[in-house]
């Protein structure tokens, strides 16, 4: 018994010794892995491209995207039809283009409204008010809504940093002898998404018969940028009229630069107002759940009784408002 006893201290002593070198060996091996998979991300691209893989791939992804079924056709049943009719439908297939996001917007709808269902029914099964279980429903139809909302903001913040690169191209493209198609081809060929993979989408809807202007209408409706209808303007007025597009072009980048450096420094000169919205609506929350956790009896209280939980729910209300407030008041727009 004695020696098992010692063995077993021995393998605790050998396991508290080598399981730490053990772990820090491989926490030192995973840090490096991702130092290095960050550093020749850059040159693993630049050699796909090269090669022509990257083009290859986004070409399918672009005539996929081009080629994707009307809304309604792929939901069995009744539903599809009636939800396709719906007002709410177009926009949020408008939403899903805006965020690339390869989804119908009549299967999302219908997936959402089965899942805010069967979350009502949940939470009346489970005991809760059905208040609750409203809400839990609600959660679950604007929480994806939500996600994509903020997917489109920043697909459409990159897009815009990138224009400029884009009329540069195109206008060298121009002077060197390419036609405008072409340009829009070497555009999708050498800039990533967002940019990309919208000028692809004109050049494979051009190429399967649909007239330019007409693509790039479709481009400037779906992508929703004052300066991308600036091109399109341009681009319209010159094959109407006549004229060298590729100075204009220039133009259109040299405003577009000047714009994005006024937009830096006005988001650099309000970034102090828009973290002291942060700050005062976080600070609220945050001491009300430490003093929860810390002293339930007395924040029960507060939430105990009826008119201190309608006085939380109108502390709540408020704060989103002066959020919205201070949002509104820094939200300059450039």
């Amino acid at each position: 018994m004695e020696l098992l006893l010692q063995a077993s201290g021995a393998l605790d002593t050998m396991a508290f010794t080598v399981l730490p070198m053990v772990g820090s060996i491989l926490l030192a091996y995973g840090v490096y892995q991702v130092v290095a998979e960050s550093r020749t991300s850059e040159r693993k691209r630049l050699v796909a491209r090269l090669k022509g893989r990257d083009t290859v791939k986004k070409a399918a992804q672009t005539s996929a995207s081009v080629l994707r079924q009307i809304p309604g056709d792929n939901v069995s049943g009744m539903l599809g039809p009636v939800i396709s009719k719906l007002a709410l439908t177009p926009k949020v297939q408008a939403l899903l283009d805006q965020s690339d996001v390869r989804w119908s917007a009549t299967r999302m709808l219908t997936n959402q409204g089965a899942l805010a269902l069967g979350a009502l029914f949940g939470m009346i099964a489970l005991g809760k008010s059905p208040l609750v279980g409203l809400g839990v429903a609600a959660g679950v139809m604007l929480l994806p809504l939500a996600w994509l909302n903020r997917r489109k903001a920043r697909r459409m913040r990159r897009l815009t940093m990138q224009l400029p690169d884009v009329f540069e191209i195109m206008s060298q493209a121009l002077r060197a002898g390419h036609s405008l198609a072409s340009a829009i081809h070497v555009v999708h060929e050498q800039l990533p998404d967002p940019v990309g993979t919208e000028f692809g989408r004109v050049f494979h809807e051009q190429n399967l018969g649909i007239k330019l202007e007409d693509s790039l209408l479709a481009m400037a409706n779906r992508v929703d940028s004052l300066d991308v209808r600036f091109f399109v303007t341009a681009v319209l007025i010159q094959r109407q009229t006549g004229g060298d597009l590729a100075e204009v072009l220039d133009n259109i980048s040299s405003v577009i630069r000047d714009r994005l450096e006024l937009l830096g420094m006005v988001q650099a000169l309000t970034a102090e107002g828009r973290l002291s919205g942060y700050v005062l609506f976080a600070l609220p929350t945050v001491v009300g759940v430490a003093v929860m956790l810390l002293n339930p009896k007395y924040a029960e209280e507060l939430t105990g009784e009826a008119s201190g939980r309608i006085m939380l729910m109108i502390a709540f209300g408020m704060q989103l408002m002066g959020l919205a407030m201070i949002r509104w008041i820094v939200n300059i727009k450039v």
